[in-house]
């Protein structure tokens, strides 16, 4: 077994998508993310992510953990509750989760995810 190393430097030559256009509410928003890890079953994921400023809608089907290493970040529930985060916080987001994801900055995380399969 290797223990998988999580560099805190920007992804090198990363490739950038365009957030849906359903989903944008406010910015022209682009993210990025490298998988450093994932486990035989395939249930547990683990990378670092990148993404620009903006504000979209997000849903949750899985767990995840991440640790903010560059950024703000703004997230709001679909019930109105609203909650900040800046690097170096960490914070869980439970599956069912729905609202928005809002950078107020550049954004960079490590993130582990859970994702049940069966």
């Amino acid at each position: 077994m290797k223990i998988i190393p999580f560099p805190a430097e920007r992804l090198i030559n990363p490739e950038w998508t365009n957030v849906a256009a359903e989903k944008i509410i406010s910015g022209q928003p682009k993210s990025t993310y490298k998988v450093l890890y994932t486990s035989k079953t395939e249930e547990f994921t683990a990378g670092i992510y990148e993404c620009t400023a903006g504000k979209w809608k997000v849903s949750y089907a899985e767990d995840e953990f991440c640790t903010l290493i560059e950024g703000r970040l703004r997230m709001t529930s679909d019930k109105g509750d609203i909650q900040e985060f800046q690097a170096p916080d960490s914070f869980i987001i439970p599956s069912g989760f729905s609202g928005t994801w809002e950078p107020l900055s550049y954004l960079r995380k490590f993130f582990v995810i859970y994702e049940k399969t069966k």
